[in-house]
């Protein structure tokens, strides 16, 4: 199954140049079938199934989380560790009492989720991580607040209110010098999303949300992890050891005369650096090519050479993988995972083909079919790629 292309729901290219951080959008109707995503069954499957602590999954109410044992029990394994056993019928009960539901980084535990999610991560070029929520009362579980982060959110099932007050800082950070201002009284605008529906939130947009309609409500916020001008300068402070003046002692005991021609010194170099007009480029580029989030194994493929069989599906692990020619021009240079392969030139169509697959998956035949490179010479390119767990076998067409 193709994964959900939420780009052009949200508008591509337009978005991007006239909503993105600057307003909020609402999509009426924009996904057809949201339950491609995710349905009640496999929520309860996944809560079934998965051992989930807190506070990864939890139940929240007015803002505060409940304590795990309204709904969970201790279990003390023959190893002596224990574990939170969840209790249905405490869970209906804490539910059916106004709290809501909430699973973080589902992404992780379900795969239509986390190829969605990876389209995202493709298009905006950072991380993304998606969370789920399920209330089935009209008390809202959070209060007034604000994220962050960029939320795109889709209703998969009922309807939730939403109440959008607006920001009162600028871009708030988690770690900031200030708070914002509390929200006015009153909300700029109040939106009901049912299912299809999409909203996409900027950051620092004080909102609070409600399963009021009179039904359950089950939702997606998929999160965009922030790139600042913060962590530009973090990452260049780094990158810029190569120079002796970043390396030096501070002067601390030095004249007035030697503080200020050190300080001289390490302004010019930090100046230049940001006078480099491919200085975002090339921290953007950095980001993509060590981005870590998505690794999986390929059991029972362990002894790092695939057998060349056309029928065997890889994908990529990241979506955000990066192509250049070689600093000879006789090759290309591909970089994933926070690893680099030097290929040969040849190799250019089998990487093209396997990066605009991403994130869905390529069989090893149609690899060959798109490319004409010989399956041997296929299957090396994509064992070493799995050697540096940039690919991943993926067996059959599951969900």
């Amino acid at each position: 199954m193709s994964p959900l292309n939420l780009a052009a729901h949200l508008g591509q290219d337009e978005f991007l140049a006239q909503v993105l951080h600057r307003r909020y959008r609402h999509i009426p109707a924009a996904i057809p079938n949201p339950g491609e995503l995710i349905t009640w069954d496999d929520v309860n499957t996944i809560l079934a199934t998965h051992r989930l602590e807190p506070p990864r999954f939890r139940l929240s109410a007015n803002g505060e989380m409940l304590p795990a044992h309204r709904y969970t029990a201790p279990v003390t394994t023959r190893r002596h560790t224990v574990w939170q056993r969840l209790h249905p019928t405490e869970l209906h009960d804490r539910l059916a009492e106004g709290a809501s539901l909430v699973i973080d980084a589902v992404d992780e535990l379900h795969p239509p989720i986390g190829r969605a999610a990876m389209g995202l991560e493709q298009w905006l070029r950072t991380g993304v991580q998606t969370n789920l929520y399920a209330s089935f009362t009209a008390r809202e579980g959070f209060g007034v607040h604000w994220d962050d982060h960029d939320v795109v959110v889709i209703q998969v099932d009922g309807a939730k209110r939403w109440k959008l007050y607006g920001p009162t800082r600028t871009a708030p950070m988690y770690k900031d010098t200030d708070e914002p201002e509390p929200p006015p009284e009153e909300p700029a605008a109040e939106l009901v999303l049912r299912p299809g529906d999409m909203l996409y939130l900027p950051r620092g947009w004080w909102h609070s949300v409600a399963a009021s309609e009179g039904e359950h409500s089950l939702h997606l916020t998929f999160g965009i992890q922030t790139t600042t001008g913060a962590q530009l300068l973090s990452w260049l402070a780094d990158d810029l050891r190569r120079h002796d003046v970043l390396r030096e002692d501070l002067p601390v005991h030095a004249t007035a005369a030697q503080q200020a021609t050190y300080l001289e010194r390490l302004r010019r170099e930090v100046t230049t650096a940001l006078e480099d007009p491919g200085l975002l480029g090339r921290y953007t580029a950095m980001r993509d090519t060590t981005d870590l989030t998505r690794l999986r194994p390929s059991l029972p493929h362990i002894t790092g050479l695939l057998p060349a069989d056309p029928d065997i599906r890889i994908r990529l692990t990241s979506s955000r993988a990066q192509i250049s020619p070689a600093p000879d021009g006789d090759g290309v240079i591909f970089r994933a995972c926070d690893n680099e392969w030097e290929l040969a030139k040849e190799a250019l169509p089998l990487l093209q083909r396997l990066t605009s697959a991403a994130p869905g998956t390529v069989s090893l035949g149609e690899l060959v079919a798109a490319t004409g490179i010989p399956i041997a010479d296929v299957t090396a390119v994509i064992s070493d790629l799995m050697n540096g767990q940039a690919a991943t076998v993926v067996q059959g067409n599951r969900r």
